[in-house]
């Protein structure tokens, strides 16, 4: 009875460990086919899953230097409909707030949007009353347009934030 106990307890060892060598194997494959998949820029400007995907990965590339647990990503609508400029003002609403209230060092605050002039335009007018050194050691990525990067960069300087710019 003994032996029989070891051989099982052996067996269920050996079967466990190769299990788990097989699921590491398939955790390296799928890394492996996500790396290859880079998403393009989308250029259906109203296809905001596609969107959401393709600014959701560019975010992930630029993390780096963040101490905080998780970002804070800002995804402005594009559009000129009544739903659109909705979204965008309650955003701006919200980002306003945010900048009033201050953040903690060590955060990340991402920008982005279909359209980088909308999404400039809610940085420079949520961050145009900001007080200068407010946002030290905080991190903002501008994720848009290279023509748009100068004016959301103005009116981040005196913020001393640590500013980022990535080109979709």
């Amino acid at each position: 009875m003994r032996k029989f106990a070891l051989i099982a307890a052996v067996a269920l060892t050996a079967a466990l460990t190769l299990s788990a060598c097989g699921k590491h194997d398939n955790d390296q494959k799928a890394a492996a086919t996500a790396q290859v998949q880079k998403l393009t820029k989308p250029t259906d400007m109203s296809d905001t899953k596609a969107w959401n995907a393709y600014l959701v990965q560019l975010l992930q590339e630029n993390l780096q230097g963040m101490a905080a647990q998780r970002p804070y990503p800002y995804l402005v609508p594009a559009g000129d409909s009544a739903d659109a400029k909705a979204a965008r003002d309650r955003q701006l609403s919200n980002v306003q707030d945010t900048v009033a209230r201050g953040v903690l060092p060590g955060n990340l605050l991402a920008f982005a949007g279909p359209d980088s002039s909308k999404t400039a335009d809610l940085i420079v007018t949520a961050f145009k009353d900001a007080k200068p050194g407010s946002f030290k050691d905080v991190i903002i990525l501008f994720i848009g347009d290279k023509a748009d990067e100068q004016r959301v960069d103005d009116v981040l300087k005196p913020t001393g934030a640590t500013i980022r710019f990535v080109a979709m």
